[in-house]
């Protein structure tokens, strides 16, 4: 007989089987006490099969990478203006084209490289390309917390550089890094969960390819291949089953609500496109209200912005060229719809606005 007294009721210990989250620890760098430091981009394949691979982060890099610098350029002087015109990259690119490129590897691997090609006329060197070099075939060489050279891997041998050869750009470089840090290594197990649900939502999709469960009034193993073999069938290819009346009762399988699945796998894309800095309104309008539209715009705006001011700093320090990034039409100067309560766009904020402080 079952015993009713509450007094012998016992709990469950997790302490055991659930331990407690700890967050992994990060250092900074440390130069050599030998010397020099070696810094390399191992993880640069992986991040690029991450950008190649995902649609998000494919999306969200590009989509940062053109807003920054998608709308064009304008020179300090006409020497300048004439030397980027002239930069081609590898043969068929133009100076729009590879600032679009260096942004890309910078956001997803941290860092991003070109050498400077130039050649002495009269007096001075003259900017004649621009080359980009992918990260994993490039080291940084450091000591006493500063850039001492890079070496490049042409195929055969590591070939030395000097700083004034090689055009550098860091993502979000903290401490006494050399290098920058990547947009994808804060937000790598989100892509994977984003993935995984992905997959178990195609199997849960193929599965209710199936009529369901079949319950055979029969035991005969042989009669029951036969008739799984005639449903599979006709499953396939889209007939009508027929059975023996009162031999099979089939009923759907079991099964819990997408709802909640997608409302999950939606989710986790929000977020991802939040961490890595680019508001989903602008990669897509779908599922996007029109005020978060626009607010994703205004909150946008200083994002891209720095990613131009940086480079245009950047191209200054090591190019000694002045150059601004002209900026996308800007949404700022929302008003709120005293009706609606709402922001609403006024006739003046569609326009662009490429003014520059």
């Amino acid at each position: 007989m079952a015993n009713l007294d509450l007094n012998n009721a016992t709990t469950t210990d997790f302490s055991s089987n659930v331990p407690d989250f700890v967050m992994d620890s990060m250092t900074l760098d440390v130069d050599n006490s030998t010397g020099e430091t070696i810094t390399y981009f191992k993880d640069a394949p992986t991040n690029m099969g991450y950008y190649a691979k995902d649609p998000i982060i494919f999306s969200a890099a590009n989509n940062l990478a053109t807003w920054a610098f998608g709308r064009g350029w304008v020179a300090e002087d006409d020497t300048t203006k004439t030397e980027f015109e002239h930069v081609t990259g590898r043969g068929n690119d133009t100076f729009s084209s590879i600032m679009w490129n260096h942004e890309v590897i910078k956001l997803i691997v941290g860092d991003s490289f070109m050498e400077i090609v130039t050649e002495a006329r009269k007096d001075e060197d003259v900017l004649v390309n621009l080359i980009p070099i992918s990260p994993e075939r490039v080291k940084i060489i450091s000591q006493s917390g500063r850039i001492k050279r890079y070496e490049i891997w042409n195929g055969k041998k590591w070939v030395k550089k000097k700083t004034t050869e090689i055009y550098h750009s860091s993502n979000k470089r903290i401490g006494d890094q050399v290098h920058g840090t990547s947009q994808i290594d804060a937000i790598k197990k989100y892509i994977d969960t984003r993935n995984e649900l992905f997959d178990d939502e195609r199997v849960i999709k193929h599965r209710d390819k199936a009529l369901g469960i079949v319950y055979y009034k029969t035991n005969n193993e042989g009669k029951i291949t036969y008739a799984n073999s005639q449903i599979e069938k006709a499953v396939k290819n889209g007939e009508m089953v027929g059975l023996p009346e009162d031999t099979a009762k089939i009923e759907p399988y079991p099964s819990k609500s997408s709802e909640d699945r997608q409302s999950f796998i939606q989710y986790v894309e929000n977020f991802t496109y939040q961490t890595f800095g680019v508001p989903r309104s602008i990669a897509t309008s779908d599922g996007t209200s029109e005020v978060g539209g626009k607010m994703g715009h205004v909150i946008f705006e200083p994002i891209y912005a720095k990613e131009q001011a940086d480079e245009e700093d950047n191209i200054w320090n090591q190019l000694y060229k002045k150059v601004k990034f002209n900026r996308p039409p800007s949404l700022g100067g929302l008003q709120e719809d005293k009706n609606t309560g709402q922001e609403s766009i006024q006739p003046n904020d569609v326009e662009a606005s490429m003014t520059r402080e």
